[in-house]
């Protein structure tokens, strides 16, 4: 028997833990210690630990299924995919190309998610394209570009977080949404850091915290606001920084004095003299952190409360300086490549924008189409959901169960089955599948080789350790297949690296290049952080492209590297790698120099046409639906620990189930009181869009105003029954995080 181990990557969340998967002597495959990897050190949680139950071919498809009478059943991959490209190609002719969807997901690798958007727009010719990671972090996204001009989750390396003096940590509970990311946290305290937690319910992560704040939900903005008027109010604010570094400060400042203390305790519950400690233990030390996670980006005003946050950073000196700065902790395992590469309705690979004619020119010369051939930008996601049956007559979904994971999700669930062919690929039979005409059964994690984008930017190479079942292809196959049923015979091959090769030439010169990026390198480097130009393009910029000639150049000159700062910022990330200093030193070398890829940004400059970082002045306002005498309560929703998005994977794993067999509702004491509720009685949450059932859990580490749920389950106890899909304006992010409910013992 083959007793190698193939070094690899958790299937599951941004961290993308290192792992070793080697063969058992029953045939099958094992989680084992991989140590070399800095973001886990070997260290796995649950989901990562059990991954290899899904491979098994008792729980996952392993032949295509075709809808007949009304019901799946088996059928050979041409019979199942000539019915696609017919389909596909008979709603096109009959209604125009936008009447088709196609739906991506943050798990999909950086090959298969530009393939993806490569496949809508040439082959399809449709502009109605997204991804389920519009609903992750688009919010954070869309703050980081106004702000910086550049959006990528962490601007700095995980190992940066223990080095720090403070970190603010708001709408995160990492400890069990990414527990081995918990250790950075730990060794931050360690080190005489301050850990502040801003979150409504006392979790895991609370519990570590030095102070941990309870704003009602839906008014983290207030809450940022109010902390930078005592910035402002306390003399704090670092005005040679403010001055020399930033743009839009007098707007920004007018808007946050409005927000008095007293005020904003009103608003979020906060207590003024727990503002005043956190402005002190965030303005004390020489450097800090804002991290920001769903619960400040999953609102309809998610992009105006990062950049609030933003604004705080700004005003502090907390950005673009060593060990500070402002970061979003990504949720997907793929969620910052997936947006990157062409899955998202307004962008191009590259970070490109759709719209911008210069963007696409070049990427239609990769593509060796003519520009004027791309579609515009489309709907986001749950526009695009939300119009099916209507403009949208098929939908084309991958790695997605926006049956559980969408808002409103019973309307969602309506619209998928008003669609005229919905056609869905997919490791498992999940509750979206359950409703498609085809469904193919695709390669995961393990049967295939591909690239992924951690939180922290750090491109990384997902490597093949098993073969897949008999029956089971890859993404990439399906769209090479269909490509050439729908009469495009070249342009979608199947090797990941081929793919990959042509992603670099596609994402050069735009905002995310990785035209200096190879499966080689990522193998010995253990990971290329992006921006990374080729080197002719690197030795362009380090000749001093500015960042508007950064798009032309491929450098990313608004982005550089460790090298790029200052002597006395270098002298304060003297902690970091050796290796990463020395290769930094060669950004700026002649033509032909391997650029090191930039682990951390905006050093120099923010990628801006002048260099600065814009303020955006942002005023608090209400959640899209406020409590009132119908619905008195606010319901908040997350995840726990053994399960993972909607679940559709994890609840196959029998010792993950164990550990959370099902939903609850949590609730305070007080709250339970009213109610006459007891631990595990049936309660019923009902919001004006449905009603969910789940069992009691009463805790005094939660707010009394508020009740939370997870959502990984669907039936009567999912929780997205109930949230409000009012869009945040710029983001279109859903309010996952706020809405208006009664709670009710059930059958009352």
């Amino acid at each position: 028997m083959e007793t190698t181990s193939t070094p690899t990557h958790c299937p599951y969340c941004a961290l993308q833990c290192g792992m070793n998967l080697s063969p058992t002597p029953e045939g099958g495959v094992e989680v084992t210690e991989r140590t070399d990897f800095p973001v886990n050190r070997g260290a796995l949680c649950g989901k990562g630990r059990t991954a290899p139950a899904v491979l098994s071919s008792r729980v996952r498809l392993t032949s295509p299924l075709v809808r007949s009478g009304g019901t799946l059943v088996p059928a050979g991959w041409d019979e199942a995919l000539d019915r696609i490209a017919g389909e596909l190609g008979r709603i096109r002719a009959e209604h125009g190309p936008d009447a088709l969807g196609v739906f991506g997901g943050g798990g999909l690798t950086n090959e298969k998610a530009y393939a993806l958007g490569k496949f809508a727009r040439v082959v399809l010719g449709t502009s109605q394209i997204d991804y389920n990671g519009r609903f992750c972090m688009s919010s954070a996204a869309a703050g980081g570009i106004k702000a910086f001009g550049l959006d990528r989750g962490l601007p700095f390396p995980l190992e940066d977080i223990p080095r720090t003096g403070c970190v603010i940590l708001v709408g995160s509970n990492l400890a069990e949404t990414m527990p081995p990311s918990l250790r950075f946290f730990s060794e931050l305290r360690e080190n005489g850091g301050t850990l502040i937690v801003v979150d409504p319910r006392r979790t895991k992560t609370a519990e570590q915290a030095d102070l941990h704040l309870m704003p009602r939900p839906g008014t983290d903005l207030a809450l940022a606001l109010g902390l930078l008027h005592l910035v402002v109010a306390e003399g704090r604010v670092d005005e040679e920084y403010v001055r020399e570094r930033t743009s839009g400060w007098e707007e920004a400042r007018a808007a946050a004095m409005a927000h008095w203390p007293e005020h904003v305790e009103r608003i979020t519950g906060v207590s003024v003299p727990q503002l005043r400690e956190t402005v002190r233990m965030f303005c004390e030390p020489e450097a800090a952190m804002v991290l920001t996670a769903r619960g400040p980006e999953q609102q309809s005003k998610g992009t105006d409360t990062v950049g609030a946050w933003i604004n705080l950073c700004l005003a502090t000196g907390r950005a673009g300086r060593p060990l500070s700065g402002y970061g979003c902790l990504t949720g997907q395992g793929n969620g910052q490549g997936g947006r990157e590469h062409g899955q998202k309705a307004d962008q191009l690979p590259g970070y490109r924008k759709l719209d911008d004619p210069a963007a696409r020119r070049h990427v239609a010369g990769v593509w060796g189409v003519d520009p004027d051939s791309l579609p515009g930008p489309g709907r986001s996601a749950y526009e695009l959901l939300d119009a099916m049956g209507t403009d949208i007559r098929s939908l084309l979904l991958m790695a997605s169960n926006p049956v559980v994971s969408a808002p409103r999700a019973a309307h969602v669930e309506d619209r998928l089955g008003s669609l005229d062919f919905l056609a869905v690929c997919d490791v498992v039979l999940s509750e979206t599948a359950a409703l498609a005409d085809v469904v193919l059964p695709v390669t995961q994690w393990a049967e295939e080789t591909g690239t992924t984008t951690s939180l922290e930017g750090r491109v990384l190479l997902r490597r093949r350790a098993v073969t897949p079942p008999e029956g089971v292809r890859s993404d990439l196959e399906v769209l090479h297949e269909l490509a050439a049923r729908l009469g495009v015979e070249k342009g979608f091959p199947t090797d990941p690296e081929e793919v990959f090769d042509e992603l670099r030439r596609a994402s050069a010169g735009g905002p995310a290049d990785y035209s200096g990026i190879t499966y080689r390198r990522l193998v010995e480097e253990n990971g290329v952080f992006w921006p990374c130009p080729a080197p002719e393009a690197a030795a362009t910029a380090g000749a001093g492209a500015t960042a508007g000639a950064a798009a032309t150049a491929g450098a990313a000159a608004g982005t550089p590297t460790t090298a790029g700062a200052t002597a006395a910022e270098g002298a304060a990330v003297t902690a970091a790698p050796a290796a990463e200093g020395a290769a930094g030193a060669a950004v700026t070398a002649v033509a032909g120099a391997v650029h090191p890829g930039t682990p951390r940004l905006f050093l120099d400059r923010f990628a801006t046409d002048d260099g600065r970082a814009r303020f955006v002045p942002v005023s608090h306002r209400p959640a899209a639906e406020e409590p009132d005498a119908e619905y008195p309560v606010l319901l908040t929703t997350g995840r726990v620990v053994a399960q993972y998005q909607s679940g559709a994977q994890t609840r196959r794993v029998a010792e993950l189930n164990a550990a959370a067999p099902g939903p609850f509702v949590e609730l305070h004491p007080r709250l339970a009181a009213r109610l006459g509720a007891a631990e595990g009685d049936p309660l019923a949450v009902v919001s004006r869009r449905g009603r969910a059932v789940a069992p009691a859990r009463i805790t005094s580490g939660i707010r009394p105003d508020t009740v939370f749920m997870p959502f990984h389950w669907p039936g009567e106890g999912r929780a997205n029954t109930l949230t409000n899909p009012a869009l945040d304006p710029t983001s279109r992010m859903p309010e996952f995080k706020v809405c208006a409910v009664r709670v009710e013992i059930a059958g009352s």
